[in-house]
């Protein structure tokens, strides 16, 4: 049994990806401090999949954290652990950088002591900045425009020194905007407030809270931004087929993920009215900073190295959400 340790396992992406692996039978160490992540999935976890698969630390990336290498032995790391939110970002550059690159760096070092020479980087479509052309490729060049793509894109930086200098192997995977639940509605997204649209759509349609409109105007066909909606569960099954490719020793890669289309905030509105059935107004408020008009991956390779590709469409991430957010309308209490 293969044990990964996952960072910021408490977090949306990183609970559905615990979730995904155990199922896979993989041993799982969780790390996170849950300044933002949740113990409740991680708990839940626990008790469906016992405490010899899943083990809880409730530690920082700033933490020293040899003692848990020492402990549990894992043979690579799942780094979800960050902040994320753009708008964020843009008033407060200095808790990101904090967060997303020294903390990263502490962990890497603590890997090289420790000769865990693996890692599964889950960075961010943000690194490439507005789109020069789309679908955005691999080769497209890196030009962030808001704190939070930067603090990933220099994280990608150190790993790559570090595959250039200590012999590492790693897979980046920048995805784009992602959206659903765990199929069975187990696990799914707690943000508070959220910033993602097919989630606030959906709790809009649910009556959970009003839906408000925080993009601002931009050059696209209906004015609204276009962005590359990912499910994730697919989403997390590329980043088990990265760790497998990984661990069979096979070389560093960077690698998008995404769907390959695109969709406006005004047509993914529309396709949440009509899988919910149920309308809802779309107020305008304070459009949030660091926003671009539009964002489409190229996916060809993660298809090409990984034999992977998404399964799911808007309408299943928006069934998805609607049996967890039913269930936990508010999300995860802690």
């Amino acid at each position: 049994m293969n044990t990964i340790l996952v960072t910021g396992a408490g977090g949306y992406i990183g609970s559905v990806g615990t979730y995904e692996l155990l199922k896979k039978g993989y041993k799982v160490i969780a790390l996170d401090n849950f300044s933002r992540g949740y113990h409740e999935p991680l708990e839940l976890l626990q008790k469906k999949f016992g405490n010899d698969h899943l083990t809880i630390y409730e530690r920082s990336l700033h933490d020293k954290l040899d003692d848990l290498f020492q402990k549990e032995h894992p043979e690579a790391v799942v780094h979800y652990a960050a902040f994320c939110k753009v708008d964020e970002s843009m008033k407060e550059p200095d808790i990101y950088f904090d967060n997303n690159t020294m903390g990263s760096l502490n962990l890497l070092r603590t890997m090289e002591r420790n000769q865990v020479r693996t890692i599964i980087f889950s960075s961010t479509c943000a690194v490439y900045g507005e789109a020069q052309y789309v679908p955005v490729d691999e080769k497209h060049p890196t030009n962030p425009t808001n704190p939070y793509g930067d603090s990933k894109r220099m994280t990608e930086k150190i790993i790559d020194w570090y595959k250039q200098l200590r012999g590492w192997n790693y897979s980046i995977l920048r995805y784009f905007n992602v959206c659903g639940a765990s199929e069975d509605g187990l696990i799914g997204d707690s943000k508070k407030p959220s910033v993602l649209l097919v989630q606030n759509a959906v709790r809009g349609a649910l009556g959970i809270e009003p839906f408000h409109i925080t993009c601002p105007k931009v050059d696209t066909p209906d004015g609204t931004p276009i962005r590359d909606y990912i499910n994730v569960v697919d989403l997390n099954e590329a980043h088990i087929a990265a760790l497998e490719y990984m661990l069979k020793g096979n070389k560093s890669e960077i690698m998008n993920l995404g769907t390959g289309k695109g969709n406006s905030v005004k047509e993914i509105v529309s396709e949440v009215q009509k899988v919910t059935g149920k309308p809802f107004s779309m107020d305008s408020t304070t459009p949030r900073q660091g926003e671009y008009a539009s964002m489409i991956a190229n996916t060809e390779k993660a298809q090409k190295v990984l034999g992977w590709k998404p399964k799911r469409s808007i309408a299943d991430s928006v069934a998805a959400l609607t049996a967890w957010y039913s269930k936990h309308p508010h999300g995860w209490s802690r």
